[in-house]
């Protein structure tokens, strides 16, 4: 892949159902203060990144997070982190694919959910069995159409609250009233913050793209300094201005924010042309995380930490095997779109907020260990952020305290127990299939 289909792969990961669909759910538990949801892990984004941008620039694998955790904290964390990881990509690839068949039939009523939602499937799973030069630009272009509407979005939003549209301008109003700003208290912010933990998750693909990207460790460090910020703008820059144009308990921003915002500025019209373009951005968001996943699974097989049969790859060096397996739930899902069409998909977004919480602790501690092994070894480290290890410190503090919030919130107390428990299967499994492949070398050497 070149350095453009990098930059607008991770950007077309992010921005998908986590903004165009669940920045409702985050609304309608945080209200306004949602915007501090966002803040906050926005915060924990940056320097996330920035520790992920130094690790790939020194060292590109597709196995990414995983890789780097193996490499300071041993293969059975290795095998966690990228086991993890890849149960939640199959989580949101089955995500978006109900995501964009709930709103084409909103839209369109003329297929059942169940059907759109089967043929997405099958036409991205084609995509993705293609090379990855031709993966990565049709990834280009359907992601710059998405990023196109999203800054449109953000100039028809300030537009209507100037009252420059049809519709009056509600000026400030929303923010105070309906129970003011933090309605839900600090327990809503907590709440938010793991629906915005989704939304946000996907950007961390660029460091899976780097293996297969020229240039890797000058691409990815350009890439990791500009999506971010883009990405800021993009979520808080929206979700500003619903908060701002509907009130935070509105039925229509819970279910469809973008076009309900559209509406109210009395623009209709152009609210439905956004609603296509949106279903458009999450087939995009599908297409980039069914890609992350087949490369995650695949570099756990060539570690020996998954089924050997998941790093074969035809003559284009496509994964098929490993493609296939990570499209196997976003199947099963069209059958539970079939019997849930209205459940599934809020049921999909609330899982996957704090297994990405892993990610990062990974992620961070293992700069953290990575980078100081190489200053105590005096190997070279090619990209060098600034502050370190105080960066690390400040976003690992952070994390711990979004845990210690969302543990005193019923619902997210049980995602975050339910993952916890998930962790530690996977940290058991992970030293016996480490240590099964230690006794097999073992035995080879012999």
């Amino acid at each position: 892949m070149k350095a453009r289909h990098l930059v607008m792969m991770s950007l077309g990961s992010a921005i998908g159902a986590g903004l165009f669909i669940g920045s409702g759910g985050g609304i309608a538990a945080a209200g306004p203060a949602v915007l501090l949801s966002y803040a906050i892990a926005g915060l924990v984004v940056i320097l996330v990144m920035r520790s992920l941008g130094e690790m790939v620039a020194a060292a590109p694998a597709s196995g990414a997070f995983s890789v780097y955790a193996e490499r300071a904290m041993g293969p059975a964390v290795g095998f966690t982190v990228g086991w993890l990881w890849w149960i939640q990509l199959c989580l949101v690839i089955a995500a978006e694919a109900t995501a964009s068949a709930q709103l084409l039939v909103v839209l369109w009523p003329v297929f059942p959910q169940w059907l759109l939602a089967l043929v997405f499937m099958i036409v991205f799973t084609g995509i993705n069995l293609l090379g990855v030069g031709k993966f990565g630009e049709f990834e280009f272009w359907f992601s710059l159409l998405k990023v196109g509407a999203v800054v449109a979005f953000l100039i028809v939003g300030l537009v209507f609250l100037f009252g420059g549209t049809p519709a009056d301008s509600p000026g400030l109003s929303n923010l105070t009233e309906h129970g003011g700003f933090l309605p839900m208290g600090l327990g809503g912010v907590a709440a938010g913050l793991l629906v915005v933990a989704f939304a946000f998750g996907g950007i961390e693909i660029v460091a899976v793209a780097a293996a297969e990207t020229a240039d890797p460790a000058r691409n990815v460090s350009r890439a990791v300094r500009t999506i971010v910020w883009r990405i800021l703008l993009f979520y808080m820059g929206s979700v500003a201005i619903m908060v701002i144009a509907l009130p935070w308990d509105s039925e229509a921003l819970a279910s469809s924010p973008f076009v309900a915002t559209l509406d109210a500025a009395g623009l209709p019209g152009l609210g439905a042309v956004l609603g296509i373009v949106i279903v458009i951005a999450l087939l995009s968001s599908l297409n980039a995380n069914l890609y992350g996943a087949s490369r995650m699974i695949f570099s756990l097989a060539e570690r020996g930490l998954a089924p050997g049969v998941m790093r074969r790859t035809n003559s284009s060096r496509v994964p098929v095997p490993a493609v296939l397996a990570s499209t196997a739930f976003g199947f099963i899902c069209v059958g539970l779109n079939y019997l849930w069409a209205e459940e599934i998909l809020g049921i999909l977004l609330n899982i996957v907020g704090s297994t990405l919480i892993v990610t990062w602790l990974a992620t961070l501690v293992s700069h953290l260990i990575l980078r100081r092994r190489a200053h105590r070894e005096s190997t070279p480290w090619p990209y060098a952020a600034p502050l370190f290890p105080w960066t690390n410190i400040v976003a690992l503090v952070v994390v711990v305290a979004i845990i210690g919030l969302g543990l005193t919130v019923p619902d997210v107390r049980f995602q975050i127990v339910a993952t916890s428990l998930l962790v530690v299967v996977l940290v058991i499994t992970g030293a016996l299939v480490s240590r099964r492949q230690k006794h097999r070398q073992k035995h080879r050497v012999r």
